[in-house]
C-alpha cells in the first residue's frame, strides 16, 4: 500500500488491490484497447479505450467506489455509448482497502481528480469534438470536485447517475449537466433529488432524469440509461 495526501487528509491507496483489479479486467477484456495513464508520483493507473467508428464527441468514464473500469455497469456503458457515435475511456479511479467506508474516499478525491484530468487530456490529444464526463455514484462526486476546483476548460458537459452526496459548489461549474437515477436508487440519491435539482436549474441546458424501476447500478435498465445519455449529449453538443 501507499500512503496518499489529498484534501489535507491522508488515505492509504491499496495499490495491491488496484492492481488485481487491473489484472482480472484485463484477462477478459474482450472490446476495446488497454491504455495506462503515468501520475505525477509515477503510479500508472489503467484505462479502457473504446474509439467509436463516427465519433461526434468523446466521453470519460468514472466508475464508483474501487469499482474497476470494466465492471458491470461501466463495462456496458462504456461499449453501448460508443456504438451510439460516444468515443469512451473508462478509467481506474482511487482504490483503499475492501473495508474501507464510503467517507475514508474523501481523502482521496485529490487523486482522483489528477486521474480525471490526465483522462480529459489523453481524449483531447487523440480525439475531435465535444468532451463530456460520465460519472456513477461515488465517481460523481470525484467528479464535481474535480470540476470545481479545477475548472477544466476540455469538459463540454457532466452526467452524473446515482451520485450519493450533495453537490459541491454548483455555481462554479458553467456546463450543462445531467442528474439520472434510478426510482429505486440508494435513499440518499432519491432524498436529495430535489435540492440536485434546484441546483442544476441555475446551469443552462442542464436536466434531472428519474428512470423508473431502476436501481443503484442500473440492472435491466442499460439500455434505458444509454438512451438518456445520448439524447441529452446530443441536445447540447449540437447547441454548442
Amino acid at each position: 500500500m501507499v500512503s496518499a495526501l489529498a484534501g489535507g487528509g491522508v488515505a492509504a491507496q491499496d495499490y495491491e488491490r488496484e492492481a488485481r483489479w487491473a489484472q482480472q479486467t484485463l484477462a477478459t477484456l474482450v472490446d476495446g484497447e488497454a491504455v495506462q495513464l503515468a501520475q505525477a508520483n509515477g503510479h500508472r493507473f489503467l484505462g479502457l479505450w473504446m474509439p467509436a467508428r463516427q465519433p461526434r464527441g468523446a466521453i470519460v468514464i468514472a466508475p464508483g467506489r474501487g469499482w474497476a473500469p470494466d465492471y458491470e455497469l461501466y463495462g456496458v456503458l462504456r461499449i453501448k455509448l460508443a456504438a451510439a457515435g460516444y468515443s469512451t475511456l473508462s478509467i481506474q479511479l482511487p482504490v483503499l482497502s475492501a473495508s474501507a467506508k464510503m467517507g475514508d474516499y474523501l481523502s482521496t478525491y485529490g487523486d482522483a481528480a489528477e486521474r480525471i484530468g490526465l483522462a480529459t487530456d489523453w481524449l483531447r490529444q487523440r480525439s475531435h469534438g465535444k468532451l463530456a464526463i460520465v460519472s456513477h455514484s461515488l465517481g460523481a462526486s470525484m467528479t464535481n470536485h474535480y470540476l470545481v476546483t479545477r475548472g477544466d476548460p476540455k469538459v463540454d458537459a457532466w452526467i452524473f447517475i446515482g451520485i450519493i452526496n450533495g453537490l459541491e459548489d454548483m455555481f462554479r461549474i458553467k456546463i450543462p449537466v445531467l442528474d439520472v437515477f434510478g426510482s429505486k436508487d440508494w435513499d440518499a440519491t432519491v432524498y436529495g433529488a430535489n435540492e440536485r435539482r434546484r441546483q442544476i436549474q441555475r446551469v443552462t441546458g442542464s436536466q434531472q432524469v428519474v428512470v423508473e424501476g431502476a436501481t443503484h447500478f442500473f440492472e435491466d435498465r442499460h439500455d434505458e440509461l444509454t438512451i438518456v445519455i445520448v439524447d441529452f449529449l446530443d441536445k447540447v453538443f449540437e447547441a454548442k
